[in-house]
């Protein structure tokens, strides 16, 4: 791993977006949020995929000239159509008319169908806490594990992403159904790596901690076993009901992962309790949190986005951590 400086990683995807006919806001608003997840650590989801990404574009799989549309609306509740357009940038827009929602509504609630991969679900319901919103939001998958009690594929990981603003740095929940992501699996396979903890199958049925292994199985391990495996079903029922849009059976029929279906939620707590309740009330959990032990002498016990965190700071200062493989490939792209 080598370090590069913020801006360079940015200037570089912007680069190869441009060398392929994708150029302005809409494109440095791809550039920003890929460079964006590379320096939160988010390395699944960050120069990782931003080649299958432009490849995408390239072969039109992904519209980057379509824009998503509003086309029903309820209350605080709308149904828009991506048009089958960038996933970051559909994602944005509809966080952002979430939170357009709430202040008619104190809550709004978008349901996005036909749009792509949005990579990084944190992303959005962050945008939604440094705008002082609670932020919520889910996408459906393909069909990416069995569901609990099976060994046939039939549900997806269905990535779940919860941030509540906060000054000293916004709690973020993100997460798949899956014990690891897939994206996650592919980085430490190529890090020669393993993981942690049991996080799927292997060829003959066995929980392994090899993520090549289980990318061969294609038996991911839903969190929580069964708890996890339901709330995937929960995720995807809801997504394809608000949005109107497909499920996962519909879209694993499919050659590819697209169409999907997605929920964006934005609540303005601060105008039921106000600002200074809001800021008492979560500092009063994180504090009382951080006085567990930890197990682990060398790291304290962390709230959901803590490290994220530390490891932002770490790449403002020290340049942003990328395989020197992929980030010599990027240099190489559209030349």
């Amino acid at each position: 791993m080598i370090r590069v400086p913020f801006q360079t990683l940015y200037d570089e995807f912007y680069r190869v977006l441009v060398a392929i006919g994708f150029a302005g806001e809409r494109a440095k608003l791809c550039a920003k949020l890929f460079t964006e997840n590379q320096r939160d650590g988010v390395y699944s989801h960050g120069l990782n995929r931003f080649p299958g990404f432009v490849s995408g574009l390239q072969s039109k799989q992904i519209d980057f000239r379509a824009k998503p549309e509003k086309v029903e609306s309820f209350g605080a509740l709308e149904r828009w159509d991506g048009k089958m357009g960038v996933g970051l940038v559909n994602a944005h827009i509809c966080m952002q008319r979430a939170m357009e929602l709430t202040e008619a509504h104190s809550i709004g609630c978008v349901g996005l169908s036909n749009t792509n991969h949005w990579m990084r679900g944190g992303a959005y319901a962050l945008q939604a806490a440094e705008a002082g919103y609670i932020g919520i939001c889910w996408t459906n998958t393909t069909k990416l594990m069995p569901p609990w009690g099976s060994e046939e594929k039939k549900i997806g990981n269905n990535p779940l992403a919860i941030a509540i603003p906060r000054d000293e740095g916004n709690i973020l929940l993100d997460m798949a159904m899956s014990q690891y992501s897939n994206g996650k699996l592919e980085v430490l396979r190529l890090q020669g790596k393993q993981l942690p903890l049991p996080g799927g199958y292997d060829t003959e049925g066995n929980l392994t901690v090899e993520p090549a292994e289980i990318l061969d199985s294609q038996r991911a391990l839903p969190i929580g076993y069964w708890k996890g495996s339901g709330l995937a079903l929960v995720l995807d029922t809801m997504a394809a009901v608000i949005s109107g849009g497909q499920a996962t059976h519909q879209i694993g029929k499919q050659k590819s992962e697209y169409a999907v279906s997605q929920v964006y939620i934005a609540i303005n707590v601060t105008g039921m309790m106000g600002q200074t309740v809001l800021n008492e009330t979560v500092e009063a959990i994180i504090n009382d949190f951080h006085t567990a032990s930890s197990l682990d002498e060398n790291e304290k016990v962390r709230y959901p986005g803590e490290g994220m965190l530390r490891i932002r700071q770490e790449s403002l200062e020290k340049g942003v951590l990328v395989d020197e493989a992929q980030w010599q490939a990027l240099l190489e792209m559209n030349r």
